[in-house]
């Protein structure tokens, strides 16, 4: 099964090539299994020297790994949910290009707006409101 038939990345195609896939002893669920099959999935994949990644999602994709991402630049994803080798090699690939996804969308860039001369208006009115409040509060002089 094509790793990208699930995800249409368009210019990405040749991502398939740049991950590898290294298979770990897990820890957790198996029983005396665990022992003797290497079950978890170790994805690499070099974020720096990718040429299928634009720059800007590059730096996306690091801000987004966080710790996943070690000093040379590598993102490593682990997978050890499930006992069986080919369903945490799906589920590793899958985080990959969900992440590859998110880090993929342009933010939204913030417009500065003006605040409205009636909303300016309207603010004042109402700390004038609540400073009256407050000045009927206080001690009144003995007359």
């Amino acid at each position: 099964m094509p790793l990208q038939s699930c995800y249409n990345f368009g210019e990405m195609k040749n991502l398939d090539s740049e991950i590898q896939l290294e298979y770990i002893r897990a820890s957790g669920p198996g029983g005396q299994n665990v022992n003797k099959v290497a079950t978890a999935v170790q994805l690499r994949f070099d974020i720096f020297n990718s040429p299928n990644l634009a720059s800007d999602t590059k730096g996306r994709l690091i801000l987004l790994a966080g710790k996943r991402v070690n000093a040379d630049g590598i993102l490593i994803l682990e997978a050890k949910r499930f006992r069986t080798q080919e369903q945490n090699r799906e589920d590793a690939i899958a985080k990959f290009y969900e992440l590859i996804q998110k880090a993929s969308v342009k933010p939204k860039i913030r417009k500065k707006t003006k605040a409205t001369k009636a909303s300016k208006e309207k603010r004042l009115s109402e700390k004038k409101k609540r400073g009256d409040i407050k000045k009927f509060r206080s001690r009144v002089d003995g007359e």
